[in-house]
């Protein structure tokens, strides 16, 4: 069965309840008399609401309404959030540096409003100390507070330890946040087409004096 709307002359009713093209109501009208009304506006006339009784029909652009319906569809679907579950791999005895690394991609992920699966990897003798794993997986989920929330909390399996961080902020909200900068970003560009030019003609102009002192 399609999903059109019945138009003009496939409409198959005596009489219908009319919605002028403003959306004011004109009242029950023979077929007939709606079909003219649609002519003389030059528009298409539409039924809309099939089941009522009369049937409802209104006076409208039908071409110009099934564009704006489709752009709007496209517009949801673009703007549609789909959750995702990034995962980031740690070892119980990481070293600070490589910490500092993976809890930058970890803030990374829940500013975008990204779900985080964190998993502590124990080998050898390591399996026989897990309250390492959790008091990395408890000092990780401090440091990121601000940004997420433990989810699901630390737990076994197997040969690892497995916590899930969820963003305070939803997906919806960072990805309208993260199209207003870039927004902003083209905005300032525009607005000082020269500045990023200038900036690296200085690095190029500082360049030599660097070199000199380093030889």
């Amino acid at each position: 069965m399609s999903a059109e709307p019945r138009i003009n002359d496939r409409i198959r009713v005596p009489e219908v309840r009319l919605v002028g093209p403003s959306g004011e109501q004109v009242g029950i009208v023979p077929l007939a008399k709606a079909l003219e009304l649609a002519q003389e506006y030059d528009l298409d006339l539409v039924e809309v609401a099939a089941n009522a009784r009369p049937p409802v029909c209104k006076l409208m652009d039908y071409g110009k309404f099934k564009y704006e319906s489709a752009m709007k569809a496209r517009e949801a679907r673009k703007n549609q959030a789909h959750t995702v579950i990034k995962e980031m791999k740690l070892r119980p005895k990481i070293d600070p540096h490589d910490y500092d690394t993976k809890k930058g991609h970890v803030v990374r992920f829940l500013k975008q409003g990204d779900k985080v699966k964190i998993t502590i990897m124990f080998r050898g003798r390591e399996q026989s100390r897990p309250e390492l794993g959790f008091r990395l997986l408890q000092r990780l989920a401090e440091d990121v507070q601000d940004l997420g929330f433990i989810e699901s909390n630390p737990k076994q399996d197997g040969r690892n330890m497995i916590m899930v961080l969820g963003p305070h902020k939803k997906k919806t909200e960072a990805m309208a946040e993260a199209r207003e900068a870039q927004a902003a970003r083209k905005a300032e560009a525009k607005a000082n087409p020269g500045k990023s030019q200038n900036a690296a003609e200085g690095e190029l102009s500082e360049a030599p004096a660097e070199a000199s002192a380093e030889a």
